[in-house]
């Protein structure tokens, strides 16, 4: 194992060839050799690694400060202090040192952060994951303390993530071991290997050992039909695959079916998702519904009014705490005393001490077992279920929901915990997981074991009432990505336009802002911006919010490039901040990937590409368009170059759609 915070050299040129060619060439839908499937996943995932740890070491060594400042990827001269402990672990606090404001950076609650005093690549590194950030201060939680935290200054950088990859390798050494009690007696089903998937598939799940604990309830349960009808199927089957386009209520879904076989007396049930805010999605359903959930992982990561669900928080309440700090007691003063002793006495007492460590070990592993055990469901991230704390236990049961967000290794990692019975719940119409290599995405890491056993034949059953969008935001996104089959569950009165902007049709609240201007690369020459459309965005917004019918909290500015963003965010601060008490707080100001799953009453949607060649980039993904056109309520406004966005298939056909709506705002533009 290297040493942490050392950063690894890149492989050498042979070795790099060899892992390229396991990765090149289509990958497959089906695997008939196991071994192959595990070849081909582990050299992504190392791809993966190495590529993100490159471009992590490359901005270190050849960007100037300047541009890592610009791109919001690193904070330097910071001054730091420790303030108290959070569940034990130490919280630092870094500041400007005038105390003035933090310039825009891309530290969000939840990133793994790495601090450092200059070269982070030339000095022992300390890792930590942001509690929450302020204008002025951004709190850090460690492991550990550095030592003269306030001698001197401090820089943060963004990392790469190790922990996922050495977990994602752990579970596909799992998956296709023949030895233990882990992996999955899903296996041939997940590799696509057998002849008749479907059939397969519904087969009811063997778990032995269940308690029937009482009639599974479904009547009293809130659900409508194509709901009801998931749920039934999924508690029969040994492998179920619900689809949830937007607004159907797929995590509303999810924890339903997961009270329904907490009421069967299936278990222990993990209930997992790719990111933490999914997972608190589902942790907070369960709280709802009376279930008995813990959270695993880090409690910094979890919304704060969760945190008490939280394996941490529940330790901290549990009864055998008292013995525990009853024996530490007796052994901090045990070793106090150690240096008064000789001989033979001494040697007694250094036995005492290490008995009382053992002691304290063994209290700690019992309370976290109790509460373990008696939980009815237990959700963590796909990675956070590889931690060492679960290690021992088996779940035949397994929910996933964004399941069509994760890569295949990282859903791997739940599913090799014994996993008997598996419930995917996502969309493959919507983004894909991210991947930072350009040549892991080309292997095929971006696509999700969801998808792929969509690909090779098995059903989804659908979702079909959405009751997020006014019915005109849901007519082009049914029929272009969901076979014409959503239905609505809110009328046009549910959902009255907004006052404050000139909509072309009242009736149907959605518009497409003609915009000509240009588009510009910034600095890291990957991201592009338009200021044309950001002051059209800031007037627009302005209006919505004059009328008075709107808070900035109900609007939601969205565009796919990080430049945008960045240039819309200093837009807004200027025309007065977004900070408590300001005009613009609470609006948010996001790509379009950082608002998967997410909803708003008004969206107000940048295109940005406006270039002769008519060159959309990664808009070209439909899934990026599904995504961005279907967050809104009550409103949708997009603003584009029409000439550069017809070049492409979707845009062009949403753009016909709007046309024959007549719903261009010619007069916003020109206004």
């Amino acid at each position: 194992m290297e040493e942490r915070g050392r950063v690894r050299r890149m492989n050498s040129s042979a070795a790099q060839k060899k892992a390229d060619r396991d990765i090149a060439g289509e990958m497959p839908l089906t695997w008939q050799r196991g071994q192959d499937h595990f070849t081909r996943f582990t050299a992504l995932i190392k791809r993966e690694l190495d590529d993100e740890t490159a471009m992590v070491e490359e901005r270190w060594k050849t960007w100037s400060k300047q541009r890592l400042l610009a791109a919001g990827l690193a904070l330097f001269d910071l001054n730091a202090r420790s303030q108290g402990r959070f569940f034990g672990e130490p919280i630092l606090v870094f500041e400007n040192k005038q105390g003035s404001r933090l310039p825009i950076h891309r530290f969000g609650h939840g990133d793994i952060v790495l601090i450092s005093r200059a070269r982070p690549w030339g000095e022992k590194v300390i890792e930590g994951i942001v509690l929450d950030r302020g204008p002025t201060r951004i709190r850090v939680v460690v492991a550990e303390k550095p030592k003269d935290i306030r001698k001197g200054t401090w820089r943060l950088d963004r990392g790469a993530n190790r922990v996922a990859h050495d977990r994602m390798h752990e579970a596909l050494s799992t998956f296709h071991s023949s030895e233990g009690e882990g992996g999955t007696v899903l296996r041939d089903l997940l590799l696509g290997s057998l002849h008749d998937m479907s059939t397969s598939a519904a087969r009811p799940p063997e778990i032995r050992g269940q308690k029937q604990r009482g009639p599974v309830g479904l009547a009293a349960m809130t659900l409508n039909p194509s709901q009801r009808a998931a749920v039934e199927s999924a508690l029969e089957r040994r492998l179920t695959l619900i689809q949830g386009p937007p607004g159907t209520g797929k995590t509303h879904t999810a924890v339903h079916l997961l009270s329904a076989l907490v009421n069967i007396g299936r278990g222990p049930i993990l209930a997992t998702a790719e990111s933490n805010v999914a997972v608190d999605n589902l942790l907070e359903g369960l709280l709802e519904l009376g279930v008995k959930a813990v959270r695993i992982g880090r409690p910094v990561k979890v919304r704060e009014h969760l945190r008490q669900a939280t394996l941490d928080a529940q330790i901290e309440r549990h009864p055998l705490q008292e013995e525990l700090r009853f024996v530490r007691e007796q052994n901090d003063e045990l070793r106090r005393s150690l240096s008064g002793l000789k001989g033979k006495e001494k040697g007694m007492a250094h036995k005492d001490v290490n008995r009382n460590f053992k002691e304290m070990r063994s209290i700690e592993a019992n309370m976290i077992a109790s509460v373990l055990d008696g939980a009815e469901v237990i959700c963590a991230t796909t990675i956070g279920v590889g931690h060492k704390l679960l290690r021992d236990r088996r779940f035949p049961v397994v929910l996933m929901d964004e399941a069509t967000q994760a890569s295949e290794p990282s859903a791997l990692v739940p599913i090799t915990r014994g996993c008997r019975q598996l419930v995917l719940v996502g969309d493959h119409k919507q983004l894909p997981p991210t991947v930072i290599s350009e040549a892991a995405q080309q292997g095929g890491l971006g696509q999700s074991l969801f998808e792929r056993l969509t690909e090779c034949g098995l059903d989804t059953h659908m979702l079909t009432t959405q009751y997020r969008m006014h019915p005109t935001i849901r007519e082009y996104p049914s029929a272009r990505f969901y076979e014409d089959r959503l239905d609505d569950g809110c009328t046009p009165a549910d959902r009255p336009p907004a006052a404050g902007f000139l909509w072309p049709d009242w009736d149907h609240p959605v518009a497409f802002v003609p915009i000509d201007g240009s588009e510009i690369v910034d600095e890291e020459g990957s991201s592009k911006s338009n200021l044309d459309e950001a002051a059209k965005v800031l007037s627009i917004v302005n209006g919505l919010l004059s009328a008075g019918d709107l808070t900035p909290a109900d609007i939601g500015v969205i565009t796919p490039y990080s430049g945008q963003v960045r240039l819309l965010v200093d837009l807004f601060e200027q025309a007065g901040g977004r900070e408590e008490g300001a005009p613009y707080a609470g609006l948010e100001i996001k790509s379009v990937d950082g608002y998967q799953g997410r909803e708003k009453e008004i969206i107000v949607f940048s295109a940005v590409r406006a270039n002769e060649h008519g060159e959309i980039g990664f808009l070209r993904d439909r899934r990026r368009l599904n995504v961005a056109i279907t967050r809104a309520r009550r409103g949708l406004i997009v603003l584009g170059n029409t000439k550069t966005l017809r070049h492409d298939g979707t845009w062009r056909a949403w753009l016909d759609w709007a046309e024959e709506r007549n719903l261009f705002a010619w007069h916003i533009t020109h206004g």
